[in-house]
Parts: structure tokens; sequence; C-alpha cells
């Protein structure tokens, strides 16, 4: 929590309701001298100063905890997308990267290729979706052939691997939670 600026959040917070400083100091019931403080930084608010605050501004307490976000860094072009290749299949990332607890990607998959040569298992509930061709899955003694548009969930720690023995590329859309590459 060092890297967040609470009095920057407070001080964001009361001009975008038009008030002075004392204004809210009064609302909240603390002194000018100690708002003036917190915004400024010199003075970390505590819980109770916290919610008070929060209250008076009319916004979640955690709000004033969490970190802002760059959104810029939350978007990514197509033509910027991370690429991966592992032996013949390739990967696009979707998500920006492996941070958070989710991550998203295309898999592309030649014709007579297959992810692994044996069933493989990892930690990351996984949810995959066929945008193109056709692939077989395996899931631990059953195998299922989809087409383009359906779709398969892989809960965490299930053996399974994939297979295209088709004639054409089959590009697969998932999603792994924790990101499990």
């Amino acid at each position: 929590m060092e890297n967040i600026d609470i009095g920057k959040k407070i001080e964001k917070y009361r001009k975008a309701k038009g008030w002075s400083s004392r204004e809210l100091a009064k609302i909240a019931e603390i002194t000018p001298s100690m708002l003036s403080q917190i915004e400024r930084g010199l003075a970390n608010p505590s819980i109770q100063t916290l919610k008070v605050l929060a209250k008076a501004l009319d916004v979640p307490t955690f709000s004033l905890l969490l970190d802002e976000s760059n959104t810029k860094d939350l978007v990514v072009k197509s033509n910027e997308r991370k690429k991966m290749v592992v032996e013949n299949l390739s990967y696009e990332l979707l998500s920006p990267d492996f941070t958070g607890t989710l991550a998203t990607a295309i898999m592309n998959v030649p014709p007579n290729t297959s992810s692994s040569e044996k069933l493989l298992e990892h930690k990351g509930e996984e949810v995959a979706f066929v945008l193109q061709g056709k692939i077989k899955v395996y899931l631990i003694d059953e195998e299922y052939i989809l087409e383009s548009g359906d779709s398969v969930k892989i809960p965490a720690y299930m053996r399974h691997k994939w297979e295209n023995n088709f004639n054409e590329n089959a590009s697969i859309l998932f999603s792994v939670t924790p990101p499990s590459f």
C-alpha cells in the first residue's frame, strides 16, 4: 500500500464534489489541519478516519485503498499481442500479461499436431472455445471432437490434451485461472 496516495484520492473525491477542505473537514468532523496533512501525504489517517472520510465523500472505504490502474496497460491491440511458440503450437496472449488471476489466449493448432504426447494436468481451471476448425480434446479417458462454436470446461488438475488430426488449422480461445502457461 505504500504506493497508494490516499491523500490524493481524498483530495480528488473532495474536488469532484466541489467542496473546500474546510467543508469536508466539517462534514467528516475532523480538523481542517488534519485533513490538509492527510491530503498532502504528511499524515496517515487511521482506519476510523478513512471510514469517516469515505462516508462523508459517499464512496466505499476500500476505494481509498485501491491502487489506480493505468487503463492504457489494460488494452492489447491485435498487432501488439505477445506471442509464444511451443513446438508446433502458437499462442497469442489476449490478456496484457500473466499478472492477476486470469489469462486468456488463442491457441493455434496446425493439422497433425497435439498439445503434448500424453495427457497433462495443471492447477488452473480452463474454459476453451473453438474459434475455427475442428479439434479433438481428451478428458481423462474420454475423447470429444469439438467444432467451431463448441466449448469445454476443464476443471483444475483434470488430465487432458488437444489434438488436431484434421486437415485444417484449429484456433482455440481459452481462459485459465490462475494463469498456468
